[in-house]
């Protein structure tokens, strides 16, 4: 069993073509992960010409040019090139495969989110960016091509920091089970956001659970999931066993 460590650069934010705005992919990397042993092979990049202009604040971020990727694929053949050698029970994976996917679905093929799965897994962690986790779990000693790992915010040494996180997962939990916890939502331990920031949810009162689940309530995108299953989860508690606090 493959499992295919993606990760793509792209021209502008992803969720400005939510606006209109046209983002395409400007790089492509990938890593393939043995989804019984954890070995690590090398990582594969590949400049992207999807004809949109990288904007200064992309730049700023993987530091691409439009010179860069003037004479590269195009990215009907760069998808290709990540379906290649793909078999049945192989899998693709991603941090953040939600990012990914709004990009390549992936076709037939399952995905893991290492991003999700580490939530999950270590929930203690400092954080859960793969650079993070990088440092926090010590991965650079498995490194056997460790300048491959280097510049962050490039596709091919994010896709193979990310297969390295995803080795340390598979050597104790099975590729379906990651499967599994990748479409598991989070169960928040604190408050992040506001006056009761950093405060554990179990503690909040039914009055402020309800009105995290107004509608009409806005949250980051990237926690926006993760806190409504967790006020609805405490919620559908206090109210279940009775509690005072209205």
């Amino acid at each position: 069993m493959k499992l295919r460590s993606v990760d793509f650069e792209t021209t502008d934010k992803p969720e400005r073509r939510q606006k209109g705005t046209p983002v395409g992919l400007c790089e492509i990397g990938f890593t393939d992960v043995d989804g019984v042993t954890g070995s690590v092979s090398q990582p594969y990049s590949a400049f992207v010409n999807c004809g949109v202009p990288i904007t200064p604040e992309a730049r700023g971020i993987h530091h691409i040019s439009d010179e860069d990727v003037a004479e590269a694929i195009t990215p009907d053949a760069a998808l290709a090139l990540l379906l290649e050698g793909m078999m049945p029970g192989d899998i693709f994976v991603a941090h953040n495969a939600q990012f990914e996917k709004s990009f390549f679905s992936g076709g037939v093929f399952p995905w893991i989110c290492t991003l999700q799965c580490a939530r999950h897994l270590w929930p203690d962690a400092p954080g859960h960016s793969n650079q993070t986790l990088r440092y926090w779990l010590g991965v650079d000693e498995q490194f056997q091509w460790p300048e491959h790992a280097m510049p962050p915010h490039r596709a091919g040494p994010d896709s193979y920091v990310t297969a390295h996180i995803l080795s340390k997962m598979v050597k104790d939990k099975h590729p379906s089970a990651l499967i599994q916890l990748t479409n598991t939502p989070i169960l928040m331990k604190a408050v992040p956001f506001g006056t009761h920031e950093g405060k554990p949810w179990e503690e909040m009162e039914i009055g402020y659970l309800r009105w995290c689940l107004d509608p009409q309530r806005t949250f980051r995108a990237d926690q926006k999931e993760m806190i409504l299953h967790t006020a609805r989860h405490w919620l559908n508690k206090l109210t279940m066993s009775g509690t005072p606090f209205a």
